[in-house]
């Protein structure tokens, strides 16, 4: 394994991707809105104007409906603390995992699918490489980059989340113990879903736009897992955390082994 030659071509995917506006804003915009904005508009709305006492009410509902482990974790909250909990900790935390994935999934799309637009592809494929080698570089590219972004929007997230809301909760509450594993561990396997998926497809997709949105299905499930925690038919805990990331670390090896299996650069000339 050329481990420079796999180094030149993260950098080479990364100073591109830099360069594309329609890259990198997007990678810019969402993580402010995701890790900035969100968590503060949560802690600010009881500063902002009174809560309706219907929707406290929903909330307490809401946390009867919950196993009894997670109930006592919210023994002794006031609604209003309830009400922040509920949105900071646990609504929110299917949205944070779309960032790494959005991140992977964009860089990923503008690999292969980019490259051919741009008429670079076909040079990289003559460079004295290995498919293996050709392949873990552009997959490096996008995971890195998007691992980073979701532990630097981890780390900021917790500050705004602290800052705006620990008046309301008496202090520090956040991260919590489901919020390390849901960073450290499910986070970077959800980027590698994105990725795989999405450099599977851009291969063979004809431009950026057609391989970034049909890399973007992945996201329905963490969408789903969203609906489902709104609706109270299922809630996140440190357990089931713990379970989905070993699946999708699972998902990823068993994807990556078999796009490993078809990834040829003979493929990719016929669809230059």
């Amino acid at each position: 394994m050329n481990r420079r030659a796999i180094r030149a071509i993260v950098r080479k995917d990364l100073k591109v991707t830099m360069q594309n506006k329609g890259v990198v804003i997007p990678l810019l915009l969402v993580p402010l809105i995701m890790f900035i904005a969100l968590p503060s508009l949560v802690g600010l709305m009881p500063l902002l104007g009174n809560i309706p006492d219907s929707d406290l009410a929903e909330i307490q509902l809401l946390v009867s409906r919950m196993p009894p482990t997670l109930q006592a974790e919210f023994a002794g909250y006031t609604p209003l603390q309830l009400l922040v909990v509920m949105m900071i900790v646990y609504y929110l935390a299917p949205m944070y995992l779309i960032v790494p994935m959005m991140v992977a999934s964009v860089i990923a799309a503008d690999s292969f699918a980019g490259e051919k637009e741009r008429k670079t592809l076909e040079a990289l494929l003559y460079t004295p490489t290995t498919d293996q080698e050709l392949l873990l570089g552009k997959l490096l590219a996008a995971w890195l980059p998007a691992v980073g972004v979701a532990l630097v929007g981890f780390v900021c997230y917790s500050i705004v989340a602290n800052l705006v809301a620990g008046p309301i909760m008496g202090g520090i509450f956040f991260p919590t113990p489901m919020w390390l594993i849901l960073a450290f561990w499910v986070a970077p396997a959800i980027a590698g879903l994105g990725l795989v998926v999405t450099i599977l497809v851009s291969s063979r997709a004809q431009g950026f736009q057609d391989a970034y949105q049909m890399g973007a299905l992945v996201v329905l499930p963490l969408l789903a897992l969203m609906i489902s925690q709104a609706t109270g038919v299922m809630f996140l805990s440190t357990g089931l955390v713990l379970l989905l990331g070993a699946a999708v670390w699972l998902l990823d090896g068993a994807l990556l082994w078999w796009g490993g299996r078809w990834f040829r650069r003979t493929e990719l000339f016929g669809r230059l």
